[in-house]
């Protein structure tokens, strides 16, 4: 904790500087603790890349007395979270964010503290979340460390706790479940029995808490190495009810197709599998939220499509159906972008279209459909449909994969005939309008369609025979 301090030149000047006006700063926070696992991870001691992110300060200096310690010495400053004791400054392409020692008390009708001033270090550290999250170094000549609530022992143990009661510190703000399910990812720990209590028993309270708050937490959980274990807290604590339960819907739904298994640990298996499919690709972009969404989304439709069959059997016919409007309903009140929602909802949609492939029997007309209704979501389109054998019969498994690797080398070679990431029409608006002799319109449209639905039956036609199919089809419409 010291040498991340001593080996930041930005850190020493600080300290200097507002010791030199009386106060205290210290480095708390993050950055703290990703020092102390850095070097449990036997790290070098003294690497000289800054810690990623924004260094977070905490000082009994008051906001206005802050500013004025950074005139001259910041590049720039903000003041954005100044309500909150928070002032922002780049100092030699450093950003920091300075915070005024907080003993703040909760409404528990909202997560908006009302702000108040503090005059101690430790009671400042004891409003944190997490007591890894609670450890101090001084940016002062002795470099003083404090850890008042054992931060690093828990570090060191793997172990998630709360300064004070699991209870108090998240009935003040719930985000912080959320924020426990995250950490459980990011950094490998165990949530202590209390923590897992308090967050069984104030799970609803995270209906306080904004969706875009909600989605921030969720996609940093997702976007973790191996989000696994965090989902099942997620889910087994009972947050998932409330902000996403159609995850936590799929419980004991048999999967027709993998009765070992049922649908929520098959869809864990599934992002498992879509994880490492997206690492071991050098061309994917990772990690990718979209990709992830879907593979623990994509069978969420089931649990209203479930029919039991004669002799036992269960079906789900339709479920990607179903489920790609579920995915698309919950994204939104998630407060996702439209291009994720629409993205991940694609993805559900089809995730079963490779089924039909059989032995395959697919036409080429069949196999350029499915790469023109996959558009650029394709390459993710693979790895889903991939990810999504889980079975344990290695023989089943190998003749899914052989098969679909026949379907991707299909699409290669039609891809290279025909520029399937391209499909249009022979012909376009403006030949259409000429032939046709009409003006813009609905009916432009309409023959484009027709058009584009001609290529994608029979493939390229020459100018010769588009025309005759498209006048053919304007006399008969």
């Amino acid at each position: 904790m010291r040498q991340l301090v001593d080996v930041s030149p930005v850190l020493t000047r600080l300290g200097e500087r507002f010791a030199a006006a009386g106060f205290q700063a210290h480095l708390v926070g993050g950055s703290v603790r990703d020092a102390l696992l850095a070097a449990g991870s036997g790290a070098p001691a003294h690497d000289p890349t800054p810690p990623p992110g924004d260094l977070d300060v905490t000082t009994d200096a008051r906001p206005d007395q802050v500013l004025g310690l950074l005139r001259g010495f910041a590049g720039s400053t903000w003041n954005t979270g100044i309500a909150f004791g928070t002032v922002g400054a780049e100092v030699d392409g450093v950003r920091l964010e300075i915070t005024t020692f907080r003993a703040d008390r909760y409404d528990r009708e909202s997560r908006n503290p009302e702000v108040a001033w503090g005059d101690s270090l430790e009671d400042d550290l004891a409003r944190r979340d997490f007591t890894v999250n609670a450890m101090a170094v001084s940016l002062g000549p002795d470099r003083t460390v404090t850890d008042p609530y054992g931060g690093l022992g828990d570090l060191l143990a793997g172990r998630l706790r709360t300064p004070g009661a699991a209870v108090d510190s998240f009935a003040d703000d719930p985000l912080r479940m959320l924020r426990a399910v995250r950490f459980v990812a990011q950094l490998g720990l165990t949530p202590a029995d209390e923590v897992i209590e308090a967050m069984t028993s104030l799970a609803p309270e995270l209906a306080r808490i904004t969706p875009e708050r909600v989605q921030v937490e969720l996609s940093k959980t997702l976007l973790q190495d191996s989000p696994r274990a965090a989902l099942e807290l997620f889910v087994s604590t009972g947050l998932a009810d409330v902000v996403l339960p159609e995850l936590a819907a799929l419980r004991m739904e048999i999967d027709e197709h993998h009765q070992h298994k049922d649908v929520y640990a098959h869809s864990l298996t599934v992002l498992d599998q879509a994880i490492d499919l997206e690492k071991a690709d050098p061309d994917a972009e990772s990690p990718d939220l979209v990709l992830r969404l879907a593979a623990l989304l994509h069978d969420v439709g089931k649990p209203a499509t479930r029919r039991h069959e004669p002799r036992g059997r269960v079906s789900f016919h339709h479920h990607e159906v179903v489920g790609a409007k579920l995915v698309r309903k919950r994204l939104q009140a998630l407060r996702y972008s439209k291009e994720v929602v629409e993205a991940v909802a694609r993805l559900t949609f089809l995730h079963l279209r490779f089924h039909g492939y059989g032995r395959g029997e697919w036409t080429d007309s069949a196999v350029r459909r499915y790469v023109t209704d996959a558009g650029d979501l394709l390459p993710r389109l693979h790895k889903l449909v991939r990810s999504d054998c889980t079975t344990r019969n290695e023989r089943r498994a190998a003749a899914l994969s052989a098969t679909y690797d026949s379907l991707e080398r299909r699409i290669a070679e039609l891809s290279a005939a025909e520029d399937l990431a391209r499909v249009r029409p022979d012909l376009d608006g403006n030949a259409i309008m000429a032939i046709l002799g009409i003006p813009p319109g609905r009916e432009v449209g309409e023959a484009w369609a027709y058009l584009k639905d001609l290529r994608l039956e029979r493939g390229p036609l020459s100018r010769e025979d588009a025309e005759r199919e498209l006048r053919s089809w304007w006399a008969n419409r």
